[in-house]
């Protein structure tokens, strides 16, 4: 998992720090730094399977895109018109939403 730009997530970074520790040493107190940054790591993974929050989150800058954009190639759009395409925009973000608590966890 990355943040962007090649860049590791803090739980990616403090893993692979202690790896790295447990590794040069491979003492038991490095042992126990890196069993609690995997169990962390497996704990975040279970949690956002559970809740989908990632998937949420994609969902919504999907939804606040589609209303940028509109807005970019539409800029004498009316209220109205604006409005619709908003409605539109965060019922498919509800339906997408909806749709995964019926979806698979794993």
């Amino acid at each position: 998992m990355s943040t962007g730009e090649g860049q590791m997530s803090n739980l990616d970074f403090f893993q692979q720090v202690a790896l790295l520790r447990w590794l040069s040493s491979e003492s038991p107190e490095d042992r126990a730094l890196l069993a609690a940054a995997t169990r962390v790591r497996v704990a975040k993974q279970l949690l956002d399977r559970l809740t989908g929050r990632p998937q949420i989150d994609a969902y919504k800058r999907d939804c606040i895109a589609s209303v940028a954009e509109f807005v970019r190639e539409n800029p004498r759009a009316s209220p109205a018109a604006l409005n619709a395409h908003v409605e539109k925009s965060v019922a498919l973000f509800a339906a997408r939403v909806a749709a995964l608590e019926s979806a698979p966890l794993f």
